[in-house]
């Protein structure tokens, strides 16, 4: 029976690595200036195990948290069901930098912007300068943070790869409640519409999109035009986008059919390699990007029942071609397929021409990406 791993853990990037188009984790600056991979400002194990250091992870060192059973960045990438999936498979890393607690004075405090980007420019520049080491390619990565100066930083860190920022903007410090509070001007003055024009901007290969946009009744909030994942909204929604990547969080077991339907790419929590059956009435696909499924295969697959679904997800593991397999004739017809679909403004000739330019799979391409590796989980984490 499936044990869900700790999140962000080695154990729990690498299933998701296997079971998913990519993974999405976190990075923090250590006290020594290393990369440890860990979600909350707060090292989060109990508090009798901190002893009586400081509870920020950027006050401790790297090897005092490996002590604990974190993982680094630099772990990670020197894995080899990591790095092949990456080299060769065409699968992605979206890393999210996270900013310090604003209690931790070196990274500047309330108000000393220049410091904050400065850090996150530096968290994001050691980053990549792993990537590079370990040969990941460079349009197979995305950085992002709730970080509303990203331009700034990626020019103060001289960041080469892409990136992109999530919003609204979640401040570093007190708890969800409080997040959301602060957070709720923003979402009203900011539509869909509004958001993606922001990333354009920014030249940002893809758009983070909390879930909220999409799902009633919170998507009835922002002003502007409404979309949703049905109807009349999914068409608006469609026309918005025009194919534009959309990278959505978190993605409930019970709207993932719909989110991948409608074009968008899904970040989520559920990783049993056993949930093959969907709360929607659905076979579950969960490498739709890396393994991709042309209109017949994917017909078959929307009609299988809940009786003929596991015979039928097993002929398409043997049927289906990955992409990096895939000849330029059954690129051109997938990408057709999926332009067609979703009503992308890129031709099929351009996006096979960026793909050659860039060596890495195009970023409309829809995917499942495992949140935290495998899903989050409980506090501790460890």
């Amino acid at each position: 029976m499936y044990q869900q791993a700790p999140e962000n853990t080695l154990e729990s990037l690498v299933h998701a690595m296997s079971l998913f188009d990519g993974i999405e984790f976190d990075i923090r600056l250590t006290k020594d200036e290393q990369l440890v991979i860990h979600h909350d400002r707060t090292v989060s194990v109990d508090p009798t195990r901190r002893k009586n250091s400081s509870p920020f992870v950027e006050h401790w060192d790297l090897d005092d948290l490996l002590e604990l059973g974190f993982c680094s960045f630099e772990s990670l990438l020197e894995n080899a069901s990591i790095q092949r999936p990456l080299q060769e498979e065409g699968k992605v890393l979206v890393i999210e930098t996270k900013r310090p607690s604003l209690k931790v004075k070196k990274s500047g405090g309330w108000f000393a912007t220049k410091k904050h980007d400065a850090h996150m420019g530096k968290t994001m520049k050691l980053a990549e300068n792993l990537l590079d080491q370990y040969d990941i390619p460079k349009h197979s990565t995305v950085h992002y943070a709730f970080h509303k100066t990203m331009k700034n930083t990626a020019k103060v860190g001289g960041l080469q790869r892409d990136w992109s920022t999530l919003l609204p903007t979640i401040r570093p410090f007190a708890g969800k409640k409080t997040h959301r509070l602060l957070a709720l001007p923003e979402f009203v003055s900011t539509s869909f519409s509004k958001l993606m024009r922001k990333h354009q901007r920014n030249c940002s290969p893809m758009m983070p999109c909390a879930v909220e946009y999409v799902l009633n009744p919170t998507n009835l909030i922002p002003v502007g035009r409404t979309v949703g994942l049905k109807g009349k909204q999914l068409k608006q929604l469609t026309a918005i986008r025009q194919g534009f990547p959309v990278y959505l969080w978190p993605v409930s077991l019970s709207i993932e059919h719909s989110v991948l339907n409608a074009g968008l790419s899904a970040l989520t929590d559920s990783s049993d390699p056993d949930t093959t059956w969907l709360p929607s009435g659905h076979a579950r696909w969960t490498r739709p990007a890396t393994t991709p499924l042309d209109e017949s295969q994917q017909q078959e697959l929307n009609l299988a029942t809940k009786e003929n679904h596991l015979d039928l997800l097993k002929s398409l593991e043997s049927d289906v071609v990955p992409w990096t397999e895939c000849d330029a004739s059954r690129k051109r017809e997938l990408l057709g397929y999926w332009r067609k679909k979703w009503n992308w403004s890129k031709s099929v000739d351009e996006l096979i021409s960026a793909e050659q330019q860039r060596g890495s799979m195009p970023w409309e391409m829809v995917r499942m990406i495992g949140h935290r590796g495998s899903g989050k989980t409980k506090r501790p984490v460890l």
